[in-house]
């Protein structure tokens, strides 16, 4: 298959071509011993909200914050 750029430099593959969905990331290379480019999928970002309930430590059991603010050094 012959793929050529647009002239917004845009590459548009077929959909048969491998399955994905909007928004998925891949990292593109450019392999010069193959004079190929190579397109790998990268991981989606993984949800803050799903690993901060993973923790084993309660959010209850953290040292209280300082009210007062810092003191200044003397030099």
């Amino acid at each position: 298959m012959i793929v050529i750029l647009d002239n917004k430099r845009h590459l548009t593959l077929p959909m048969a071509l491998g399955p994905a969905k909007p928004g998925e990331r891949f990292e593109a290379n450019f392999d010069a011993e193959e004079d190929a480019f190579v397109f790998r999928r990268i991981a989606a970002k993984p949800n803050w909200l799903e690993i901060l309930k993973q923790c084993p430590v309660p959010m209850n059991d953290l040292p209280p914050r300082r009210r007062e603010f810092p003191r200044r050094r003397k030099r």
